[in-house]
């Protein structure tokens, strides 16, 4: 039963708006009927955005509407709205901008802390608030602005408010793209027009999606199996063990879900593949569905990322118009679609089980596992799910054969790797070389200093790197072997001038807020690690704050539901062992 009281109605302009998100509410004799598949509360967080950019924000009687028409409680609704960053509850200016001010933007010369900006443009009142990573690294200082109303905008941009506000529309710098071997993943970007299906086929496009049709599901499946590609996301899981899977379930209806929730610090690979070559991902994921036998897809896309959203919303919908996508994939008569859902900035729902509770309208929580996705994944069916990277290898594999992908890397780690590297680097782009590259050799390709004061390995959630680790092999096998991660392919560097003990603290802060607070060893073990660092770096530090570090380390790597908790002291371990933290928790 509802317990919270009654609000009043809606304004005509959130009606308005909830009529275009979901429409009217089902009739009541509808509501009795059983129906298979997802009922309407997959429409709650896209509903939620309509109301958060067409009012600026979600009205209790907003909220109560949309709750009636999706058969969904109040109470629940609400945890939802207050579970995402970008999404408000109360009112506020109609324009927010999101001052970064994380790991690389806040080390780069040009970065003001969040409140030197000011509040006010051309008269208008502007929400300026202090942001978690943009996945903008290599543009930094990074700002996100939210503009409600009829005209209702999201922009990245660079330097201060007053410049963000008055570059709206305005071209951003091209990404640095570099490519040392093949250029398999970014051949394409920056030489053929992203917002072009004929030019994207001109260039060998959906070629591996014929290639597909041609050798059928169990030639594909073998083909994923045999190249030995692994998730490039950060768990290295066997990609053709997960789409085999999902292909000898049982389950009639099966998911593929591309996760584009880039949110670890320091880490826009996914981005720029995302703005350079969306057509891509949009094959790549049509392969999976017809391979495993699904007949949905659909892109989580990070809700900071407004500009790889609408590249890739209109590469599905080029794709659907050519009959690529629909009912009769590319003649085949195989039926494969794809949606595109937007997060709301949340840093946890890049943990798939999350994403899945997420995209379904629920609070982006992790789910225990087992089950796994594979069993019970997305609408509680077998699901597969890769992020943007992973599946951009799908085409180059069809295209070269396993044996061809096997020849480039190593045995272990075949094909090549998309590194973001940022911070003090006169070269700060994406690079992808073939995996085996030494560190080294990848920080001389970006302008990295001969001897930087420290370099972070993995984002956020990865490890700094020790002195003399320049020649190791950046492998999956390798790194494991020098207890170090490739994570996300994040590789923030920074200057002997860089207060290690800031970026630090900064890390245990974002982890701190980031953790959804599902489960005690997380929502408990980052506050107290957080306030343990801030101790050490006032100089305020307590006898047993060195063994309650390391034991919050081991409690919450070993306790933790999900991969947030089991990394969140990594860094800070790191930089512990390696005398980072020594002093005042600065470096000088």
């Amino acid at each position: 039963m509802e317990s919270r009281p009654p609000v009043g109605a809606p304004t005509p302009a959130e009606v308005r708006v909830l009529d275009g998100a979901v429409g009217r509410r089902h009739d009541p004799v509808d509501s009795r009927v059983i129906r298979r598949g997802p009922d309407r509360r997959h429409l709650l967080l896209p509903s939620l955005h309509a109301l958060q950019d067409g009012i600026g924000w979600i009205s209790p009687e907003a909220l109560a509407a949309l709750c009636e028409r999706l058969e969904v409680p109040r109470a629940e609704a609400f945890g939802v709205a207050t579970f995402y960053a970008l999404l408000r509850t109360e009112a506020g200016p109609r324009t927010v901008v999101h001052v970064c001010d994380d790991i690389a933007c806040r080390v780069h010369p040009g970065y003001r802390d969040p409140a030197e900006h000011t509040g006010h443009h051309r008269g208008e009142q502007v929400g300026v608030h202090p942001s978690p990573c943009l996945g903008q690294c290599d543009r930094a200082p990074a700002l996100f602005v939210q503009r409600a109303g009829d005209d209702a905008a999201r922009w990245t941009a660079t330097g201060s408010v007053a410049d963000a506000l008055a570059g709206e529309g305005a071209a951003e710098a091209p990404p640095r793209v570099v490519a040392a071997g093949p250029a398999w993943l970014t051949g394409r970007i920056g030489v053929v027009d992203p917002t072009s299906l004929e030019e994207y086929r001109a260039h060998g496009g959906y070629q591996a999606l014929r290639v597909a049709l041609a050798m059928g599901p169990e030639a594909v499946l073998r083909e994923i199996a045999d190249s030995g590609l692994r998730g490039r996301g950060g768990a290295a899981f066997p990609t053709g063990v997960k789409w085999r899977a999902v292909a000898a379930s049982a389950q009639r209806d099966r998911y593929v879900v591309c996760n584009a929730d880039e949110s670890e610090p320091g880490t826009f690979k996914d981005r720029v593949l995302l703005e350079g070559d969306p057509f891509a991902l949009v094959e790549s994921m049509t392969i999976a569905g017809v391979t495993v036998g699904a007949s949905q897809g659909y892109v989580y896309i990070r809700g900071e990322y407004a500009g790889a959203e609408e590249r890739i919303i209109a590469a599905v919908e080029q794709a659907r118009r050519h009959g690529l996508l629909g009912s009769d994939v590319a003649g085949s008569g195989l039926t494969f679609d794809i949606d595109v859902r937007r997060g709301a900035g949340a840093y946890i729902c890049g943990e798939e089980t999350a994403l899945f509770n997420s995209l379904e309208g629920y609070r982006g929580e992790p789910r225990s596992k087992p089950p796994f996705p594979t069993e019970v994944g997305l609408f509680g069916r077998p699901t597969v799910v890769n992020n943007v990277e992973t599946l951009h290898n799908v085409p180059v594999i069809l295209g070269c054969g396993a044996a061809g992908f096997r020849a480039v890397g190593t045995a272990e780690s075949p094909g090549t790797k998309l590194f973001s590297v940022a911070g003090d680097v006169s070269g700060p782009g994406v690079y992808e070389v073939p995996f085996g590259t030494p560190l080294g050799e990848l920080l001389a390709l970006a302008g990295a200093p001969v001897s930087p004061g420290a370099v972070l390995l993995g984002g956020a959630a990865g490890v700094f790197v020790p002195p003399g680790a320049s020649d190791v092999p950046l492998t999956f096998e390798d790194v494991r072997a020098a207890e170090l991660t490739l994570g996300s392919g994040s590789v923030t560097v920074f200057g002997d001038a860089a207060d290690i003990g800031d970026i630090v603290e900064r890390i245990t802060e974002f982890f701190r807020d980031e953790s959804c607070g599902q489960c005690v060893p997380c929502r408990v073990g980052t506050v107290r690690q957080n306030e343990a660092i801030v101790r050490l770096r006032s100089g305020s530090a307590q006898p047993g704050d060195a063994d309650l570090l390391d034991d919050l380390d081991t409690v919450m790597s070993d306790a933790s539901i999900c991969g947030l908790g089991h990394t969140a002291a990594a860094a800070v371990g790191s930089a512990r062992r390696l005398g980072l933290l020594d002093g005042a928790g600065a470096r000088r």
